[in-house]
């Protein structure tokens, strides 16, 4: 399916270096807010206190934040889980706290704001737990990449791998990056995103390295950078429908997500918009650096190294 289709080739890679110095200059900058400041952990790799509670009725989010930060209770996260009227607080770790103080205060502050409110647990996690869930996270991105690398390498050739590897490794840094940058809260769904945008930057990949390796088979006579143009530009008008449709239903969770599903669709938002440009632009220049040619992808013919022979042979 095509909305419309570019019949004259769009001379990406004559820009390439322009674009790689624009991505470089993005990824030197991400790196360094994520050193300088770091992330900012949620409860989940931190440790803090877990409360949930239930109403009679559909709870007021805003208002409980606004009772709770009235109170002094800072850098809380409050949302809905399972129903409109189950509630979850997570509080940071503070030193020398008693779980069942923090939840009785809490109580009493949200009796105070919106009556009708009753506790259902109090949990403290730890910070062992928070850093563990973090090792497992960064294992199951190693994973991930791990994963990518083989598939690529076994579908096309190592140097696209290595290309769509890199592209995507670009793709998370500047997620983190920014995170850091803002101080956003990094949490479990925010990680969830993270995952999930590596599988969707490299299947964008695939899609550009499948056409320059069915242009450089088809089509004689055309360099290597005119290959990869070709690719990208006959790829384009899927690569609007499919960014296009995902970003519209991501724009949904972020406009009426609440706080719950922010995050999680701000890091989707900028996985899918960085996705497409390294892609494009980081990517496929990549490739054609690393030397990749049509021999790469024809198989050289068999030559016969017997005599030929006339007649009938005794």
């Amino acid at each position: 399916m095509e909305f419309f289709r570019i019949h004259k080739d769009i001379p990406f890679m004559r820009h390439a270096p322009v674009f790689n110095v624009i991505s470089l200059i993005t990824f030197v900058l991400a790196v360094f807010f994520l050193f300088y400041r770091g992330l900012h952990l949620s409860v989940e790799f931190t440790g803090g206190t877990l409360i949930e509670i239930n109403y009679a009725q559909a709870a007021d989010l805003e208002k409980i934040r606004e009772g709770l930060a009235g109170a002094g209770y800072t850098d809380i996260t409050v949302q809905n889980f399972g129903s409109s009227r189950d509630v979850m607080i997570r509080m940071p770790l503070k030193e020398e706290q008693n779980s069942a103080k923090i939840g009785e205060a809490v109580m009493r502050v949200l009796d105070a704001e919106a009556p009708g409110a009753s506790l259902r647990r109090v949990e403290f996690v730890g910070p062992q737990v928070g850093r563990e869930l973090a090792e497992n996270g960064a294992l199951a991105l190693l994973l991930v990449i791990f994963g990518i690398v083989v598939y690529l390498a076994f579908r096309f050739e190592w140097r696209f791998s290595v290309s769509a590897i890199i592209a995507n490794l670009h793709d998370i840094v500047i997620i983190l990056g920014m995170f850091a940058m803002f101080q956003w809260e990094f949490s479990l769904p925010v990680l969830a995103a993270v995952l999930a945008v590596l599988g969707y930057s490299v299947n964008e990949s695939v899609i550009v390295f499948d056409r320059v390796r069915e242009t450089f088979r088809r089509v004689r006579g055309l360099t290597t950078p005119q290959v990869i143009d070709h690719a990208i530009t006959s790829t384009i008008s899927r690569t609007i429908i499919t960014h296009g449709s995902t970003q519209v239903m991501v724009l949904s969770m972020l406009i009426f997500g609440g706080e719950t599903l922010h995050n999680f669709a701000v890091a989707l938002t900028i996985g899918i918009c960085f996705g497409i440009y390294s892609s494009v632009l980081v990517a496929s220049p990549l490739v054609m650096w690393l030397g990749v040619s049509r021999e790469h992808f024809i198989r050289p013919k068999k030559q016969n190294d017997g005599a030929n022979t006339d007649g009938a042979v005794v």
